[in-house]
Order: C-alpha cells, then sequence, then structure tokens
C-alpha cells in the first residue's frame, strides 16, 4: 500500500462520519477571491504528509475521501445554488447491445468537481507533478480489481472485468468479461478480434476510456466517481502542452480552477454562443499546431547532422511555436473571468448592413402582440398618417419585436405598441433604423431569455431607440452595445443584469432622458475614444460604479508625456466637496472640455451629480494624453507643426445634468488593463 501523497491539503482524507474539508463554506464564485488570492495556499501552514501523523492502515481498512455525501454547501454560482451534493445513479448505456446498466457520473455539479480536484486530487501540485498526485488519488479511493466497465472507443464499446490497476500509468488490466458482449459500428470485431487487440494493448486500458458498470452495494461508488473524475479532467481540463509551461506556480489556480469555471459557464449559456465557439476553434488550432511542432522537435532532436534540412526544420519549429504561444495567451484570456468580457467585447455579431430596399421603398414594421380596432385607429392618427410622412406608406405587421428588426432596411422603422415581449435571441441593427415605443416605456416591456448573448448590438450609421423598456433575466452580456456608427437612445429605462451600455471604438452614443439600472460589471467601455453624449439620465442602483471608464495601459513613453501635463501640479487639488481636480490638464485639453470643465467649478457639485464632472475629468485627461502621444510621433517623424483641427476634433463629450444615486463602488471609476 503505497503511502498517502498530497492530495488531500497535506494530510489523511476524511473518512466516515467526518466532514469533508470546505463542507459549509461556500465555494469560491465569481464576485469572491479566487483560491489562492489572499489565503493560505492549500498545505502551507499544515502538518507535511507522514510528519507527526499515524501511518495510514493498510487498503482493505483504509478511509477513503467521502466523495458522494450530501453536501450543505448550498453556494454555488453554477446553477447549483439550491441542490444537494449529487446522488449517484444508473443509466443504460446507448448502442443496440443490451450492456448492463452504468453509473451516472457525467452530472455533477461545478462545486463537486471543484472541490475533488482541490481537495483531494491536485491540491498545491505544479503542472509536471499532476500524473504523480492523480496516481496517489487513485491509490486511496480505487477499487483494485472485482469491477466491470464497458470500454469505450470511437469504434467499438466492449464489457471488460477489471483484475489490476496500474496506478502510475493510470490504467486498468482487464480482461473479457463473460459473456461477450461487443457493439461495434464494424462487424469485424469479433471475440477473437478483441482478445488479439486487447493483448497488443498488454491488457492496459487508460482509466478515462472505461465506464464503471453499476452496483447497487454502494461498494465501487468512489470506484466511479474517481474515474469519472480522472476522465473529466483529461478531457475538459488539461492540455497536452502544460507540462511544458512554468513549474512555479500552482497547478489548480492557475489552470483548473479558470478552466472548470468556463466549462460550467459554456454549458450553462452563460458565454456568448459565439465566444464558446471561438474558444473551441482556437483550442482545436492550438492542439493541431501543438502536434506538429513536436513532430518537427522530434525530427531535429533525432538527427544530429548540422544539414541545410535539419536549418529548416529548426525555422519551422520557430514559426510554429510563435503561433502557438499567441493562440495560447487568446484561450487565456477567455479562460479568464474577467478579461474573457474585455476580450468578447472587440466581437460583436458581423451582422451586414442591408442598405435600401431594392424597390426603393421604406417600410413601417408594427409591433403588436394583438392588433384591435381602437389600436390600429390611434396608430393611423397619430403615426401612420401618410399627410404626416409626405408620401405613401408601406406597413408591415408583426408580433415579435426581433421579427420586426430582423426585417429592416435602411430608412425602416418600428413602432412597438404596448405590451410584454419576450425574445431569446440578439436585436442585430446594422442599418440606420429607428425603434419607438407607442407609449409610456413602462407599457412597453422586451424581455431578453437567454444567458449568455447580448441583447442589443448596433452597427449601423444613425440607431435611434426610444420609448422601450428593455429587462434582462439572468444574463452575463452588456444589454447595449454600440460598435460603430451613432445610437441615440431617449427616454428610455434599461434595467440591467451585468455590463449595462458598452461603446466602441469609433462608434458614438447619445444618451437623454433614460433610465439605467442593475448594472454589475461596466456601463461605458471603450478602447479608444468614441463619442459620449449623456443628457439627464438616471444612473442608479448599479453593484459596482455608475460608469466605468475601460481602457489599456498607456505605453512607458506616456509617462513622460504625462510630467510634462502635469508639471508644476504633481498633486491633485482637492476642493472643498471633495473632488478631486488635476489642474494642469487643463492644457491639453479641447476648448469645449475646458469650458465644460470649467462649468463645473463654478456650480456646486453635489453628491447625485459629481459623476458628471469626474467622467469629463477623465475623458479629457485621456485626450490629453493621447494628443501628447501623436505630437511626439510627429515630432520623431520630423513633423514639428500639427493639424490642431484634426486633434480638437477627436472626440467632443458632453456630460450634463445625469443623477448618479446609490451605486455601489461610486459615479465614476476607471478600470486599466
Amino acid at each position: 500500500m503505497a503511502e498517502p501523497g498530497r492530495a488531500g491539503s497535506g494530510g489523511a482524507p476524511p473518512g466516515e462520519g467526518e466532514t469533508p474539508p470546505g463542507e459549509g463554506e461556500t465555494p469560491p464564485g465569481e464576485g469572491e477571491t479566487p483560491p489562492g488570492e489572499g489565503e493560505t495556499p492549500p498545505g502551507e501552514g499544515q502538518t507535511p504528509p507522514g510528519e507527526g501523523e499515524t501511518p495510514p492502515p493498510e487498503r482493505a481498512g483504509a478511509a477513503k475521501p467521502d466523495l458522494l455525501r450530501e453536501d450543505d454547501d448550498s453556494c454555488s454560482d453554477y446553477g447549483s445554488r439550491d441542490k444537494p451534493g449529487t446522488a449517484l445513479g444508473r443509466t443504460v448505456p446507448d448502442g443496440n447491445v443490451l450492456f448492463p446498466d452504468i453509473f451516472h457520473t457525467e452530472h455533477l455539479l461545478f462545486y463537486e468537481r471543484f472541490k475533488a480536484y482541490q481537495d483531494y486530487i491536485l491540491a498545491d501540485c505544479k503542472a509536471s507533478e499532476v500524473k504523480e498526485f492523480t496516481a496517489e488519488y487513485l491509490e486511496k479511493v480505487l477499487e483494485p480489481s472485482g469491477w466491470q466497465a464497458i470500454w469505450r472507443t470511437n469504434v467499438f464499446d466492449v464489457l471488460v472485468e477489471v483484475v489490476d490497476v496500474e496506478y502510475s500509468a493510470l490504467k486498468a488490466v482487464v480482461q473479457l468479461s463473460e459473456p461477450f458482449l461487443c457493439d461495434s459500428r464494424d462487424s469485424t470485431f469479433t471475440l477473437e478480434c478483441m482478445q488479439e487487440l486487447l493483448e497488443l494493448k498488454e491488457r492496459q486500458l487508460p482509466l478515462q476510456e472505461m465506464w464503471v458498470v453499476y452496483d447497487e452495494s454502494g461498494e465501487f461508488d468512489q470506484t466511479a466517481l474517481a474515474v469519472e473524475h480522472v476522465r473529466f479532467f483529461y478531457q475538459c481540463i488539461w492540455r497536452t502542452w502544460d507540462e511544458e509551461e512554468e513549474d512555479d506556480f500552482d497547478y489548480f489556480v492557475r489552470c483548473v480552477e479558470p478552466r472548470l469555471r468556463l466549462h460550467y459557464d459554456i454549458i450553462e449559456h452563460r458565454v456568448p454562443s459565439g465566444l464558446a465557439a471561438d474558444y473551441q476553434n482556437l483550442l482545436s488550432q492550438c492542439e493541431e499546431l501543438y502536434r506538429k511542432f513536436i513532430d518537427v522537435r522530434n525530427s531535429i532532436s533525432s538527427n544530429d547532422s548540422d544539414s541545410e534540412e535539419e536549418n529548416v526544420s529548426m525555422v519551422e519549429g520557430l514559426k510554429l511555436y510563435e503561433k502557438i504561444e499567441h493562440l495560447k495567451q487568446k484561450l487565456k484570456l477567455i479562460e479568464n473571468p474577467l478579461l474573457r468580457y474585455v476580450f468578447g467585447y472587440q466581437k460583436h455579431s458581423g451582422s451586414q448592413a442591408k442598405g435600401l430596399r431594392p424597390t426603393g421603398t421604406k417600410v413601417i414594421h408594427v409591433v403588436s402582440s394583438v392588433m384591435v380596432a381602437s389600436l390600429l385607429q390611434s396608430l393611423l392618427r397619430d403615426k401612420l398618417c401618410p399627410e404626416s410622412c409626405g408620401e405613401e406608406l408601406e406597413i408591415q405587421f408583426h408580433n415579435d419585436p426581433l421579427t420586426a428588426v430582423n426585417a429592416c432596411y435602411e430608412g425602416d422603422s418600428v413602432i412597438i405598441c404596448p405590451g410584454r415581449y419576450v425574445v431569446d435571441g440578439v436585436f442585430c441593427i446594422a442599418d440606420s433604423v429607428e425603434l419607438e415605443g407607442y407609449g409610456l416605456p413602462d407599457d412597453i416591456v422586451i424581455e431578453k431569455r437567454g444567458k449568455g448573448d447580448n441583447f442589443v448590438d448596433c452597427t449601423g450609421a444613425n440607431i435611434k431607440i426610444s420609448s422601450l423598456k428593455l429587462v434582462q433575466h439572468d444574463a452575463v452580456e452588456g444589454i447595449l452595445n454600440v460598435h460603430h456608427g451613432k445610437t441615440t437612445l431617449e427616454n428610455c429605462v434599461l434595467q440591467c443584469e451585468t455590463t449595462g451600455i458598452t461603446v466602441r471604438t469609433s462608434a458614438e452614443l447619445v444618451m437623454k432622458k433614460s433610465d439605467l439600472y442593475g448594472a454589475k460589471n461596466f456601463l461605458d467601455e471603450h478602447y479608444d475614444i468614441p463619442k459620449i453624449t449623456m443628457v439627464n439620465n438616471m444612473i442608479h442602483n448599479n453593484e459596482g460604479y455608475g460608469v466605468v471608464l475601460v481602457r489599456p495601459a498607456m505605453p512607458s513613453d506616456v509617462k513622460d508625456t504625462s510630467a510634462e501635463i502635469t508639471k508644476g501640479n504633481t498633486e491633485p487639488t482637492q476642493s472643498g466637496d471633495g473632488t478631486a481636480r488635476v489642474e494642469g490638464l487643463r492644457q491639453g485639453l479641447p476648448e469645449c472640455i475646458t469650458d465644460e470643465l470649467e462649468l463645473y467649478e463654478q456650480a456646486e457639485i453635489s453628491e447625485q451629480t459629481e459623476g458628471n464632472y469626474e467622467i469629463a475629468n477623465e475623458l479629457g485627461a485621456t485626450s490629453a494624453k493621447k494628443s501628447q502621444m501623436l505630437k511626439k510621433r510627429l515630432s520623431e517623424l520630423g513633423i514639428t507643426e500639427a493639424d490642431e483641427n484634426l486633434m480638437s476634433q477627436e472626440m467632443f463629450v458632453s456630460i450634463v445634468g445625469n443623477q448618479f444615486k446609490w451605486n455601489g463602488k461610486g459615479s465614476f471609476g476607471t478600470f486599466i488593463f
């Protein structure tokens, strides 16, 4: 019996009647401190295995990690908040052969897998120690013989019996069960062929290819669960290049936890479908390139000559390595819960503008769940009268706003009648279209179902949205994303779940008399300086800041630029009401921004409106830095005079009359990445 290793946080695993580590505690979720940050890493401050402990008993009486116990941990942010620990059931295998039932283990909850990998299997191991730690875990929980399993491949399924386990190789030694049961996609797999195949494999099969046959006694429950953890790990978590990564970090914290969270985010539709597909494509590309890289590296190492062919192979290997590293960085961005959004926002639906209708006509789309005579009469009087439009109108009727928007061409308008509309898709508006609610916003409600995808994506040149209430439920993406062009939002109510409004590079947002609340992450996010106008809006009840400017860190040369701008005023002056002001930044601001900042200084900045000043100040400071950077680049090229008109046209900001109330972290913040 091998001595218990490091799995289990440094001690012998809990046995029956003991409380598993973490029971009654909240597993790290989104918005909480991940393991390893601000906590004592597993194993630190604890007695190392074998020191001061009684040697473990032999296998026959050894205590095993009880991973099946119903857990009091009711706080999981992955759909398991109100569910107890999963009890192992049975399921009928697919196929044409009457195999015995197998353990149903594929439906484990997030926190069950999280605890298993963190507390029992991997603990604080390095990437190069993963196989060793896993083998030590299996020695404690896996029955060495006496159980059956279905060996599954892409070609056949066959029933086998386990007679021994090679723990260090993560393989089981098997023999064919009697009677012989095989479900083959190819009729050539007879008993004799299967015997021959097993002999070629020395009767050793990878545990991840085996599904344990169900047993009512409960004797093999831990075995079935252990095999499932090994299978899931090598199918969904492990990457073939992990072992070659830097070995000076905690593998669980660095790789396992973010990949595990991403896996559950994807299967529970908390990640946009497009981003999930991108991740799988990137992963497939990286695996293919890595296989090629290994082949090239092996060919070089096996050839001792210094030939031209070998030099060519080395160049090819370097190119493959650079491509692989680039793909790995992209994968890590998506795996990181915060950077995933930053990376994801760079993508949008990519829907193409239709342009004008081939006939040249413009259409008014009327949306109503039920059209009655009185409503139609009001519409004809207020909105559909030819005299008011100066031309004959073509009208199309819809009972779903998403269908109406999808039917629009350039210049069309959509009138949405009072009612509550539930949509399960993305509003992709690529043409200049107007969406207007016929009534008060609270009477025209559009609810978004589906967690992972955006609500409204705007890429049209001139989009107008008015008198609507947009409501998110259980979402992870922003309620409105302005990627290109100009979008005007007026007299609207936005009930957010996550990131609020996102304004991208080269886009313009005009927001007037609107109400936004419930945002938990970013409200306005941009990498460059888009044009933003916010007038008379209510920004309230957001978990984080009311408005967040998200921008990349400036290059190192900007530090010098910032010093030049703020010369003579290195410390921000503090006004009586606590608002920080950097006077020196004014020197580089466009005139329109300077005037606006002076306007705020002349007035008393109340708690509700101080966000207006802060936003204008930050955007102005960023603009000044960009202007100085441009001047420096031109100077390096030998150009001493810059076109000031060009630089002053970079942006125009109007942040006036907005009220900021009850935002968790304040009115305005900046996130630099």
